[in-house]
Order: C-alpha cells, then structure tokens, then sequence
C-alpha cells in the first residue's frame, strides 16, 4: 500500500499547476452593471506537469519573504477603519521575540521510573509523536527503555539525551489526552494531568543541560535529539526555537545523508530520510506564518530525497502501516501548500493579485487538492461536513485539507473585498469561490476538536488562522 500510495500522482507526483496561462477577466453582467469578474473561461484545464518533464522540475518550496495568510488579511482595504493596526501594529516575530525564555532549574535532577510507569510512557510516545512523524525504530527504542532502566540517564551521551527527550515528549502526550474528553474531569485526574506535565518538564530541563552532546557529535542519534528538541519546543509553543533547532536538525541530516559512513547502517539511513521529511513539515508550517525565517535549504533538495521506506516503528503491524500511510499524507499535503503559496503568494511572483492568470491557478490547484483527497486510503478518508471525523487522524487531515482550500480560494476573496467591498452586483461564479473560501474556514472552526496532534504541534499556528473571520460583513454571500 505505501508503494501504491507513494507512485499516486495524487499523493507524492512531483507534479506543479501551471502558472504561465493567461486571459483576459471575464466580463460579467448583473442587474444592468457590468462587474469585471476575474474568472477567465479556459478552453482546457491546465496541463500537469510531471516531475519527470526535463523542462519543469520543481520542488515545493515555499518562497522566502512570502505573504503570510495573516499580514495578507490585515493588508485588505477593509481594515482601514481600524487605524490601529497599522499604527500599534508588532510582528509577529517581535511578540514571539520578547517571551521570555524558558527558566533553566537550579538543581539537577536525574528522572527514575519503574518498568510499568516507563512502558506507558512510552506507549503514549507511540502513539502520537512516533505515529505522526515515525522516526524512531523499535530497536533504537528498546536501547533508551533499557538506558532509563539500567539508569544510565546520568552518563553523558547522546543515547541518554534522547531517553530522556522520549521521556519527557511521552509524559507531554499524556498531559494533554484530557482535551479529547467531553467531560469534566475529577480533582484526580486533573492532578495527574498536571503531574505528567511536570514531568515532561523536568525531563526537558535536563535535555536542555546537555544539549552541548548532540550538538558535537555526528551520528543519527544526534539528529534525533535535535529534532525530538525542535518537538518539544513546539509543544511549548515557542516557534522561534522550534525553528532553531528544525534548522539544526536540517542542516546536521543534510550533511549525513551527503557523507555516508561505512559502519552506517539502513535502519540508521531511513531514520535521517524520515527526520528530513518531518523537518521538511514542520519548517514549511512556520515559514507559513513566519515568512522572513532563513530556510535550511531542504525544501531545495526535496525531489532527490526518496519517500520513507521499510523502517519497523511499532509493534503492531497495522499500526506501523497506518502511521506510514498517515507520514505519506502529511508530507503530500505540505507540499502541496507549498506550491499554493508559492504560485499565489510569493512576494515578486505570486498570482493572487493578479485575476488574469490566478483564476487558472486556482483551477488547478484544487484539482490536486481533490486528488490529494480522493486517494487518501480508508482509515484516513473523511466527509467534509461538521460531523466528528472517523477518528483522529483523519479528523486532522480534513483540518489539513480545509486550510489548503481556504488558502487557494482567498485571491477571489481578496479581489471581492479590494474592489467591490460595498457592491452586491458581483457575477456569481466569482461569489461561489469567495463562498468556497469562506466556508472552508467556518468548517474549519467548527471542526477544530482536541486532536493530539494539533495540540501537541499546532497549536501556535491554528492560533493565527482565524483572522478571515475579522473581516467586516460589508456584502453578503
């Protein structure tokens, strides 16, 4: 199923929207004005271009110094009445900049906890970090159980850094499964809640005391560390730091995965591709919000690094298929956003002002996004509408799915608003996009349920996709 999945156009096909096509804005009549809609007629959807096609291989880079979905929203005509937000306006990366940083404890403490305690930590472990970005196999696994156990957490090695970053990323995905529970919890509950949180921590304390190791050291556990990092710091909802060590993590597996040593093994070699594609993830989601981060460079190489292969993550054989399947999708779908932003909003380039060549990108845009859909296997697949997903993976892939959609369809929002903000006589075909817009992000809210993994990882970011629904209701659709 992974190499049906993997050779899909749908899911990995190297494949982009054509952005060269032009026309001329449809000149639409309603109620005796005439209403410059910028919805071209084409004689034929866009041709796809494979990523074989010697003249168009592209990777799915996501431009430097784009516009942001936020800074673009904030930007729109209508805001003008709110003289404020532009004349107390703070970026982002200032307010992000002035939080303070996370206060290191005085004293040293070295974490103990017993077999059962440890396995459930690291089932918790397994079944949310391990599951979406499954990076780390059960050998590798069973030597930090075993590190933690024989209590050699105290020596000074990469091994015991990346026990305890499992630990403290275990004991985190257990502080926050309370979300997904609609009910109210027990004074004991909640007190447990806290205590894993405490825990998670401690131990990241004692990660951030000995970070020096796998900052020296070259090795695919010294990878993971810097990565496993770069989650956690996510998890606290710091993005700035979550960036830093993405960027450290990017450029130490670049470097590996260039120089092959001869005592490096296959298991070694997939678990630095699998780090490089969740990297590839999680940086494109920040530089999404963050638009002036310097890149690691990896989304420049994205097309020669192959797909995650056979790498034994889990013990269950259906679920170590279903977190690859799940891997796959991810990766698909941020590559996917990343051509959107490129192709509409890329700051010299991007098509979403322009409605003789956007109408067409747009086209084609959500024809892959459909695609993207429609091959999605069947533990994943989704409805969209408000009902509860049929679990929570899928629940987050449709969340994936109408943001991807929401962002493709605002250059029609954004020309309504920008030229017609206060006029009713709007072609219709122009108002059926702009509504696609707009109830992808109402779907979107509605929709949004205690996901792990959108507590453990987006958090932050959902934070900023609300803003649309800012805009002043000047005209109805």
């Amino acid at each position: 199923m992974n190499a049906m999945m993997a050779a899909s156009p749908a899911f990995m096909n190297h494949h982009v929207a054509n952005d060269h096509n032009t026309g001329s804005p449809q000149t639409a009549y309603s109620g005796g004005a005439t209403i410059a809609s910028p919805l071209p007629q084409p004689t034929a959807r866009p041709r796809h271009l494979s990523f074989h096609d010697e003249q168009s291989v592209h990777n799915a880079v996501l431009s430097s110094f784009h516009t942001s979905a936020t800074e673009s929203i904030l930007s729109w005509q209508l805001f003008d009445v709110f003289p404020s937000i532009r004349q107390n306006y703070t970026s982002i990366f200032h307010l992000e900049q002035a939080i303070m940083p996370i206060a290191s404890r005085s004293s040293t403490m070295h974490p103990y906890v017993g077999s059962p305690e440890l396995d459930h930590i690291i089932e918790s472990f397994q079944a949310n970090i391990n599951f979406w970005y499954p990076a780390m196999s059960k050998n590798k696994r069973n030597q930090l159980r075993n590190c933690v156990l024989l209590r050699k957490l105290e020596q000074p090695t990469a091994l015991s850094v990346l026990a305890l970053l499992m630990m403290s990323l275990g004991c985190a995905s257990q502080s926050i499964i309370n979300i997904a529970v609609p009910r109210d919890l027990t004074s004991d509950e909640h007190e447990y809640y806290k205590q894993r949180k405490l825990m998670a921590d401690i131990c990241f304390d004692e990660v951030l005391k000995r970070l020096y190791i796998p900052h020296t050291e070259m090795s695919s556990t010294a990878v993971q560390c810097l990565f496993y990092t770069a989650v956690y710091f996510a998890f606290s909802q710091r993005p700035l730091q979550a960036w830093e060590y993405i960027n450290a993590t990017a450029a130490k597996c670049r470097l590996l995965l260039s120089y092959h040593s001869p005592g490096e093994s296959a298991e070694d070699v997939e678990c630095l591709r699998r780090i490089f594609w969740s990297c590839y993830i999680l940086e494109s989601d920040y530089l999404a919000e963050l638009s002036g981060l310097p890149e690691s460079g990896l989304a420049s190489i994205e097309s020669t690094i192959p797909l995650p292969g056979s790498y034994d993550t889990h013990e269950s054989q259906v679920d170590e298929e279903h977190s690859s399947l799940y891997f796959l999708a991810c990766i698909s779908m941020r590559r996917l956003l990343n051509r959107v932003h490129n192709l509409l909003y890329a700051k010299e380039t991007g098509a979403s002002l322009d409605d003789a060549r956007f109408p067409f990108i747009v086209e084609e845009l959500d024809h892959q996004l459909e695609e993207w859909r429609d091959f999605l296997p069947p533990a994943l697949q989704f409805v969209v509408d408000t009902q509860p997903a049929q679990g929570q993976h899928a629940g987050f892939l449709r969340q994936r799915y109408l943001t991807c959609r929401s962002v493709i369809y605002r250059p029609y929002l954004t020309w309504v608003l920008t030229n017609h903000p206060q006029d009713i006589n709007v072609a219709q075909n122009v108002l059926e996009k702009c509504r696609n817009c707009l109830d992808a992000c109402l779907l979107h809210i509605i929709n949004l349920r205690g996901f792990a993994h959108t507590v453990m990882m987006d958090t932050w970011i959902c934070s900023l996709s609300y803003v649309v629904f800012l805009t002043p209701p000047r005209f109805s659709i």
